[in-house]
């Protein structure tokens, strides 16, 4: 299955193994941002451990940027205000587009955030209906709310081709509108469950099988609001 791997996992490791499968990356921002209220790498740093991995792993589809969230508590740990995280995930997107396979990501909290910062990147001459996907953050922990929902459906009737990060309860409301979406809840899940038969392990939270079993029922035939092309990171 395709994976979404964390830059804090990789970037302490001496060797990698060699990719059978396409993969993305996440900047590990979430983390950097609650734990530290800061990027401490610079984006040269992160452009050149996105190179090494995509020379030595191979098959990188996709990285993301050093993007800020825009969660109140992340404003908290901050002390700056949701257009400073926007101004600053759209500057460091410019920054890196030429250093790799980066893609853009919108941050905002209500509806009309993802708007402005839609026309950020329109203001700096970045067109997102042409590029071939556009990150939406800042949705995870409210991703079955139905204002995520109405914020979806308006991006993707933009003409934006979206990736969901950390979106899984979600997926029943506004899956039809996403190319791609990411998401860990399979590992929380094994967390607090019994192994699956045969395995030999305390829980299945980092076990492959059980990472393909939650996939495949999530992706399995269903209604509509599936799109049948979506790609699941696990």
């Amino acid at each position: 299955m395709p994976l979404f791997v964390s830059h804090n996992t990789l970037k302490t490791r001496k060797s990698f193994p060699r990719a059978r499968q396409s993969w993305a990356l996440d900047s590990g921002g979430f983390t950097e941002i609650k734990d530290h209220g800061r990027w401490r790498c610079t984006p040269e740093q992160y452009a050149d451990a996105v190179r090494l991995y995509s020379e030595q792993i191979g098959r990188l589809e996709w990285a993301a940027p050093m993007d800020w969230m825009c969660e109140p508590m992340m404003l908290d740990r901050t002390g700056l205000t949701i257009r400073e995280h926007q101004e600053r995930t759209v500057a460091n997107y410019l920054e890196l587009r030429d250093q790799g396979p980066f893609i853009p990501v919108l941050q905002g909290w209500a509806i009309e955030d993802y708007e402005y910062c839609v026309g950020l990147y329109k203001s700096a001459g970045v067109d997102l209906r042409l590029l071939p996907l556009v990150g939406v953050g800042s949705v995870c922990r409210r991703q079955a709310t139905d204002e995520i929902t109405t914020l979806m459906r308006g991006l993707h009737s933009y003409g934006l081709r979206l990736h969901g990060f950390g979106v899984k309860t979600g997926m029943g409301s506004y899956g039809q509108y996403l190319e791609s979406a990411d998401s860990m809840a399979w590992s929380f899940r094994a967390r607090r469950s019994a192994p699956l038969p045969g395995c030999t392990h305390k829980n299945c939270a980092n076990c492959s099988a059980f990472a393909m079993l939650w996939r495949e029922r999530l992706l399995a035939p269903r209604p509509v609001w599936i799109n049948p092309q979506m790609e699941l990171f696990a």
